[in-house]
């Protein structure tokens, strides 16, 4: 399976190389990209400086439309699966190869790397919001999810053409539910998330609470109203 790592980016100058280089070293078996999101830092010209594989966007469009930039890259290079590692340093992509084997020994769709599913939960804001979207996922799919806002996902080839080309389809909690719902095969592999190594994360404490809000919106009734693709 032909795999392209995608590492979408938003003023992440003080992690990227690491980030990028980590990759390199742990998976040289794997092609990477990264997708400089409109920084207004240095991300862009350290990633030149290094040789990396960039696609450069001149305005920020923000996690979709960078993860989607990614993806519309893959497909015109003949990729067969796309994996999201984060330009935070959060991702460990030792855990890919792993992933990777999971979706090909159960020909599955989509693979996430929960920190929950074997790990112990913390007791906090973020974590409970989590937990809520995890059962409103079970709620609307039947299917159980331990760590529905995990930003570390591989998107294997039936579900990459819709995620690389349509707006709807965002790398987020909701296109998870959605996806389920139209049959796609989706599993969770065990994987250990680091705290960001440098910078600070957009989700302020109201950010999350918007962003917690919205999700649960579009899983309960939003997406019910969306016509009916096929994967």
């Amino acid at each position: 399976m032909k795999i392209l790592v995608v590492i979408p980016a938003y003023n992440e100058a003080q992690n990227i190389v690491s980030v990028a280089e980590e990759v390199k070293r742990v998976v040289p078996q794997y092609d990477f990209a990264v997708v400089n999101d409109g920084s207004r830092d240095e991300t862009a010209k350290l990633c030149r400086e290094h040789g990396y594989p960039l696609l450069d966007l001149s305005a920020n469009l923000g996690l979709t439309g960078a993860v989607q930039t990614g993806m519309r890259y893959a497909l015109e290079n003949g990729y067969d699966a796309v994996v999201q590692i984060d330009g935070d340093g959060q991702h460990d992509p030792r855990f890919v190869p792993e992933m990777a084997a999971l979706m090909e020994q159960k020909g599955l769709d989509l693979v996430i790397g929960s920190r929950f599913l074997e790990g112990k939960r913390t007791k906090s804001m973020r974590h409970f919001g989590n937990g809520l979207l995890n059962r409103a996922i079970k709620l609307t799919t039947g299917k159980r999810i331990t760590d529905a806002t995990s930003g570390m996902r591989l998107y294997g080839k039936r579900i990459l053409r819709t995620m690389a080309t349509d707006r709807d389809f965002s790398p987020e909690p909701d296109t998870v539910a959605y996806l389920i719902r139209r049959g796609a095969k989706v599993e969770e592999y065990p994987v250990v998330m680091r705290e960001r190594a440098a910078g600070e994360s957009y989700l302020s404490p109201w950010r999350s609470i918007r962003y917690m809000g919205h999700m649960l919106a579009c899983i309960f009734l939003i997406q019910w109203f969306r016509k009916r693709r096929n994967l």
